[in-house]
């Protein structure tokens, strides 16, 4: 049975000597009944799947079936490829592969939730980025996407990975940890500085809330995917540098959790309120739906 919490995970890391992914990996072969191979063989898919919808969007264009994204992460790729960018191309590159997924799933493409499909291009990007950037090979990136499940699995038993129920906050945030956390693990970190990455990244992003244009994962969830992709980096070179959470991330979890809670249910993936509201939002919305449209939601909400 795997951990509830994140300081019992922890200790269980510190006293077989494992990392946070090589125990999610023993918790789905003890649930599966799976061996080792078939388990890394199936993240090995995934990690595959991944970097396809991280790169399509860079390579062509790639647009929404609403038409109210695409063609984002090919301007970006450009971009990082003049040497303007003041943040650098690994910062705009990672950008690109996060909006490159994000415009894949919109355009009904394949993808991985990773936790959630609004969420699905931060982690790619993060593997994807350390693959370009640093080499690592595809044992590496396995036990890292293993970290990333090990951190999503205690934020999904003590909070929710859902915007409907906790906000973007839920949704991009617990990508954001997840891939932090991952980021660390690649950088040579330890379990308990993957978690600190984790908590930092929720005190950065909480409050969040889910707001998407017309209702659909599009706008401005693909603006947040690629934030949170240079969230999840800027934070590993911090935890990295030696900065640690003074909160820990089972807190940290129990606080997004409590925030998403006690949020109004129009900035829960309602896409009425936040930038859903806007005139242009609803202006967008009408745009994609049609006069009929905007009247019945109107009339459901009176």
């Amino acid at each position: 049975m795997f951990p509830q919490y994140a300081h019992e995970l922890l200790k269980i890391c510190e006293e077989e000597g494992i990392h946070l992914g090589e125990a999610a990996i023993r918790h789905e072969m003890e649930e599966s009944g799976v061996s080792r191979e078939e388990v890394r063989a199936d993240l090995a898919e995934v990690i595959r799947v991944m970097k396809v919808a991280a790169t399509e969007g860079k390579r062509r264009l790639v647009f929404s079936l609403s038409g109210l994204i695409g063609g984002d992460s090919t301007k970006i790729s450009a971009y990082a490829k003049t040497g303007q960018a003041i943040s650098g191309s690994v910062m705009t590159n990672a950008m690109a592969f996060a909006m490159s997924s994000s415009e894949v799933n919109a355009a009904m493409g394949r993808i991985v939730a990773a936790p959630t499909a609004g969420a699905c291009g931060i982690v790619p990007a993060i593997l994807k980025t350390f693959a370009d950037e640093r080499q690592c090979s595809e044992d590496q990136l396995i036990d890292a996407l293993a970290v990333a499940g090990a951190m999503g699995i205690i934020i999904g038993q003590n909070a929710t990975i859902s915007g409907a129920e906790g906000g973007c906050q839920a949704e991009t945030g617990s990508a954001t940890a997840m891939a932090a956390g991952a980021a660390v693990h690649l950088l040579g970190g330890t379990p308990a500085m993957c978690l600190d990455a984790g908590a930092i990244v929720f005190m950065n992003m909480l409050g969040l809330v889910c707001d998407p244009v017309a209702g659909l994962v599009e706008i401005p969830c693909v603006y947040r995917n690629a934030q949170g992709a240079v969230n999840a980096l800027t934070t590993a070179d911090m935890v990295m540098a030696g900065v640690r959470s003074r909160i820990p991330f089972d807190e940290a979890v129990i606080a997004m959790y409590e925030v998403g809670r006690s949020m109004n249910e129009n900035l829960r993936e309602t896409g009425i309120g936040g930038i859903a509201g806007t005139p242009t939002g609803k202006r967008l919305k009408q745009m994609v739906f049609g006069e009929a449209e905007i009247h019945e939601v109107h009339k459901d909400h009176k």
